[in-house]
């Protein structure tokens, strides 16, 4: 095992590499611990843009503490300590310092490592759970908007009903939509309004709740947060969906949970939770998958378990 010392002697070196070849070695580096995850805005950019700093929930503990390498690494705000709070779940694994849960982590990394935030893109982001410092981050580096369809439950922007979004042709280069489209009754409007808004070779970065194989209404009345009624419980024929709109789509994952729906390792124990991934197995079409984090990388992010976590990238064609 190297030194401490022989450690940052070679990165200390990496200043003199060219950035294109710093650009190719990066992922084998950081496999070996010689490159630092990178934050989601420094994907394809030349320089770090900013950070977070301790706003949102649990500011103050452990704020402050990120400089150092701890087991746990935020992708949006640079802090590193031994552990996230709250346990291994989508909805938790909470940030002690820019209080991000594990799934919206997951969204920037999928939008950043994808290359949908380079060039000062105008971005849309459909019902934001992070605070006010978070959306001043955005607006400061992207032509920034956040959205909501109730203005009351969520701080926007403006207001948007994604079944007939009130924005002209090709306004937009990137939405980010995380949880939102199980919301909506009518998921075609949805996906036509989302093509439409886009300019050619935009993209949209979906998440939802995927839960089972295939695509089904509640049997009984389901609500979210807010008391949010829930209309569809997804499964992967929303890749189909979304080509059928005119999207090029791949859902992204992490490495573990492909090798889970390519049947290369074991499905996992069952916990007690309402994922089923035996059935996400039955109906996975491997092909439509994308790996996009490490199982270093997922373990540092808190993406685990890995069956719950996905992103469909939605390119506009």
């Amino acid at each position: 095992m190297q030194s401490g010392a022989s450690v940052t002697s070679l990165r200390r070196l990496g200043r003199f590499v060219p950035r294109g070849v710093k650009r190719l070695v990066r992922p084998v580096a950081q496999r070996v611990g010689l490159a630092a995850v990178p934050l989601w805005w420094q994907a394809d950019r030349g320089r770090r843009i900013g950070r977070l700093g301790g706003a949102g929930r649990g500011a103050g503990r452990g704020a402050g503490r990120s400089a150092g390498r701890g087991a746990a690494v935020c992708n949006i705000c640079g802090w590193s300590g031994a552990a996230f709070l709250g346990g291994a779940h989508v909805e938790s694994a909470t940030c002690p310092q820019c209080g991000s849960v594990a799934r919206y982590r997951f969204l920037l990394w999928c939008a950043a490592t994808r290359g949908g935030l380079r060039k000062q893109p105008r971005v849309l982001e459909t019902s934001p759970r992070m605070g006010d410092e978070y959306r001043e981050l955005m607006r400061r580096h992207f032509q920034y908007r956040a959205s909501d369809f109730d203005l009351g439950a969520h701080r926007a922007d403006i207001q948007i009903d994604l079944q007939q979004i009130a924005l002209p042709d090709g306004s937009l280069d990137v939405v980010l939509t995380p949880h939102v489209l199980e919301h909506v009754p009518d998921t075609a409007s949805a996906l036509s309004e989302l093509h439409r808004v886009l300019a050619p070779g935009g993209r949209v970065y979906l998440q939802v709740p995927l839960l089972r194989g295939v695509t089904a209404a509640p049997s009984t009345p389901e609500f979210h947060a807010d008391n949010t009624p829930v209309f569809w419980n997804f499964g992967w024929d929303l890749t189909a969906m979304l080509r059928a709109a005119g999207f090029t789509t791949t859902a992204l994952v992490t490495a573990e949970f492909a090798r889970v729906l390519r049947s290369e390792a074991p499905l996992p124990a069952p916990d007690g939770d309402i994922f089923d991934v035996a059935d996400m197995v039955r109906h996975a079409r491997p092909g439509d998958l994308t790996v996009v984090a490490t199982d270093r990388q997922a373990a540092a992010m808190g993406w685990l378990p890995a069956q719950q976590f996905v992103t469909w990238e939605c390119v506009r064609r």
